[in-house]
């Protein structure tokens, strides 16, 4: 079975992971700080596992994930642009939305 130029065979998925992030262990709802994480991984599951691997070596001391999803291309929101670039670089992108 031959292969065309458009079949990406094994080629990852750029996810988005929607989620919310903690600084200190206490966890209080007020001081939640929403995150999007764009990353290229094969499936959900190494996608969830790297995302919380970033999350804690960005000093997060608790995360919850509330919603993955794949990207179908490169989001039109130009605060998306560099982290899409990363993830396809094979990068964890984190966008931390701070108030």
């Amino acid at each position: 079975m031959a292969m065309n130029d458009n079949d990406e065979g094994d080629a990852p998925f750029v996810f988005i992971v929607v989620g919310r992030v903690w600084e200190d262990s206490e966890g209080a709802p007020q001081d939640a700080i929403p995150v999007h994480v764009l990353l290229a991984r094969p499936d959900e599951e190494t996608a969830v596992q790297a995302t919380l691997e970033a999350l804690s070596l960005n000093n997060y001391a608790l995360a919850e994930l509330d919603q993955i999803g794949v990207l179908d291309g490169e989001p039109d929101d130009p605060t998306y642009e560099d982290a899409y670039q990363d993830a396809l670089e094979g990068n964890v992108a984190v966008i931390a939305f701070r108030s």
